[in-house]
């Protein structure tokens, strides 16, 4: 069987790759939404962007052996710098040093993997989001239950005692069986030994796992991906210094530009092995 690539826009609850028959298919999303300003004609000037990131959230952004930066953020910032045709420096520091080096002007940017946030709007700009990390849910090899409210009815489902993946569990599958756990480690654990029969949890560290050693191959995702904003989040984007707009609309620019080569989807795949949507 060929392996297929289809790029689907994420607009509504869950997309599948189910929904593509005939070869299996890598779903590769496009999270480019109704723009919030017409860009200028024309890029700003040509400038040094320097890019901050944190060392400590692999895949996203970690340091490799000889102390760089690498992973998907750091291949984004370059895939930015290329198509803008600006030169750019690349550094990492510690994630709670970042904002302050941004407000000093120590860089021009923080690509770390930031959420929109109220406290992130008041010191900072922000770029569209360019991710989204969905919510999936992960089953043991064989087991074949759709996943539904109505299927889960009863299921004994290992998720994370107050996060945001518990909350949504509590408002959309009510009357699935919730079993809690202090930590996302004890959460896989309980599906991997049969404490559980689902797991919900955020898919890029369910990725991880899925492909990793820790989990034995035991277990894969189940149904489709969950972008559910008021609870996952609106994505991924990139801060600049609060007013300086020329820099975020270059950055946005850049973002579509690339986005519509699938140039982000290239990333994508590089990184998650296991895919997430």
């Amino acid at each position: 069987m060929r392996l297929m690539r289809v790029a689907v826009v994420a607009a509504g609850l869950a997309i599948s790759a189910h929904a593509y028959a005939e070869a299996p298919a890598v779903v590769v999303p496009k999270f480019r939404g109704t723009p919030a300003e017409v860009l200028p004609d024309e890029k700003g000037p040509r400038r040094l962007i320097r890019f901050l990131t944190s060392p400590d959230y692999p895949p996203f952004q970690f340091l490799k052996a000889d102390q760089s930066p690498a992973g998907f953020n750091i291949d984004l910032a370059r895939a930015i710098c290329a198509e803008l045709e600006f030169p750019c420096t690349i550094q990492a520091l510690p994630w709670d040093e970042l904002p302050a080096a941004l407000e000093s002007g120590r860089a021009d940017a923080l690509v770390a993997s930031y959420r929109p946030s109220e406290e992130l709007y008041a010191k900072s700009s922000l770029t569209r989001p360019y991710f989204r990390l969905p919510a999936r849910f992960a089953v043991r090899k064989g087991d074949t239950t759709e996943i539904s409210p109505s299927a889960l009815e009863g299921k004994k489902i290992a998720v994370v005692t107050g996060s945001a993946h518990e909350a949504f569990l509590k408002e959309f599958f009510q009357k699935a069986a919730l079993s809690g756990f202090a930590d996302a480690e004890g959460a896989r654990t309980a599906l991997k030994d049969g404490a559980a029969d689902l797991l919900f949890a955020d898919g890029a560290g369910l990725s991880l796992w899925l492909g990793g050693t820790a989990s034995a191959d035991c277990c894969a995702f189940a149904g489709g991906p969950y972008f559910e904003s008021r609870f996952f989040g609106e994505g991924l984007v990139i801060a600049v210094r609060k007013g300086d707009n020329r820099l975020r609309q270059d950055l946005d620019r850049a973002l579509d530009q690339i986005d519509e080569k699938d140039q982000i989807g290239d990333i994508y795949l590089r990184w998650f092995p296991v895919g997430i949507f």
